[in-house]
């Protein structure tokens, strides 16, 4: 069966123009709503920690009941239904709740999508990026769509436009045709065994830190620049232009795979995060600086995602795909994130945004010692490039 190109780029969309509408401008609808950055910090501690919890289980009965995509459906469904409840919410209790609720189910859904269509791409998966793009493609249309709207309208439109995102989400799910995984050769490895192999938790926990350290960005970014005096237009520019640049690496990561190992391009990635947040918290009123940093977005979030769906779908195989995808995000996007989006709020009043900032970049330079040490062994890295190889 042929790849569903446009129907799986389609999902990613919308998805992430879903996303364009949360990272930059949720926290200034939050703080339009009353809350102070402890609370602020705290919701979105609360919106990323249920994927610590939520993907596994979702992941473990997708692949277990081997129907992931309707697990997609019933998820995107209830995410968008319940997130519609902040409409009627007007206090910290009610948010806290709806939160919870909705993320439980919204957060299910990317990983079980990352597996399905690295299921329909077969033993093609060096085209994950073309068909990933499209996610970028959506968040930028929706940072610059939003950034303009709420330079003349008020921030509480903000939660009719993502429902609307949301739904057109679940939409793309009904078209989209499900895949099963082919397996070959022996009896894979129990999960347990492979989550014990150092190299795999090593990978594990340098994207803990790494999205630990990109969580005083995603929660707090906006309301950074504001400070500053920025428009919202600018800061939509801004959100856009990271993202702009990784669908740049996106078009050329087919090329980069040939030419280089998966560790080359995840300690590199590790070492622009370094410096990309030593730029924003230090250089904040410099807007060169400022856009030199959302460049290297391409590298921290870009390169190292990519990175990351390759490993796993390497270290898990087929038979352990949901429950690898689900682990990954569980961890990095979840805890991590949640940690994150904790510490940036506590202090982000008390010790200041450039204290905030500096300990990401220290975050990021411990993975970069961890995964130098143990990610990305040889025979990773040699595999990776003759599938690539043998497809081109």
């Amino acid at each position: 069966m042929s790849v569903p190109y446009w129907r799986l780029s389609g999902f990613y969309f919308f998805y992430f123009a879903t996303l364009g509408g949360f990272l930059p401008y949720w926290s200034l609808y939050l703080k339009e709503s009353g809350f102070n950055p402890i609370e602020i910090g705290e919701l979105s501690a609360l919106l990323v920690g249920t994927k610590i919890i939520a993907p596994n289980l979702w992941g473990w009965i997708a692949d277990h009941t081997g129907k992931s995509l309707r697990i997609i459906r019933i998820a995107s469904f209830f995410a968008a239904l319940l997130f519609a409840g902040f409409l009627f919410a007007h206090n910290y209790f009610w948010f806290a709740w709806i939160t919870i609720a909705f993320s439980f189910f919204w957060n299910a859904v990317l990983p079980q999508f990352e597996a399905v269509t690295l299921f329909h791409l077969k033993n093609e998966p060096h085209r994950y990026s073309q068909i990933r793009l499209w996610g970028s493609i959506g968040f930028i249309i929706t940072v610059l769509g939003i950034g303009w709207l709420l330079d003349s309208q008020p921030v509480a439109l903000l939660p009719f436009v993502i429902i609307a995102l949301l739904i057109s989400s679940w939409w793309v799910t009904l078209i989209t045709p499900e895949a099963k995984a082919i397996s070959h050769g022996p009896a894979p490895l129990g999960m347990v065994q492979i989550i014990k192999k150092p190299e795999v938790l090593a990978f594990l926990v340098v994207n803990i830190l790494l999205q630990a350290a990109h969580a005083p960005y995603y929660v707090f970014y906006s309301i950074y620049l504001k400070h500053y005096h920025y428009s919202a237009t600018v800061t939509g520019l801004l959100w856009a232009l990271g993202v702009l640049a990784e669908i740049v690496l996106f078009v050329y990561m087919r090329r980069l795979l040939k030419r280089f190992s998966l560790r080359a391009i995840l300690l590199l990635s590790l070492v622009l995060a370094t410096g990309r947040w030593l730029m924003i918290g230090w250089y904040p009123d410099y807007l060169g600086w400022l856009v030199i940093a959302q460049l290297l977005h391409a590298a921290t979030f870009g390169g190292a995602h990519v990175v990351a769906i390759h490993l796993v779908h390497l270290y898990f195989g087929s038979q352990h795909q949901g429950k690898g995808q689900a682990l990954y995000s569980s961890l990095s996007f979840g805890l991590g994130g949640m940690l994150g989006s904790l510490y940036s709020g506590y202090y982000w009043e008390s010790l200041g945004s450039r204290f905030v900032y500096s300990i990401a970049a220290i975050c990021c330079s411990i993975a970069f010692v961890i995964a130098y040490i143990w990610v990305g062994r040889e025979n990773v890295n040699i595999r990776v490039k003759r599938k690539v190889k043998s497809r081109m």
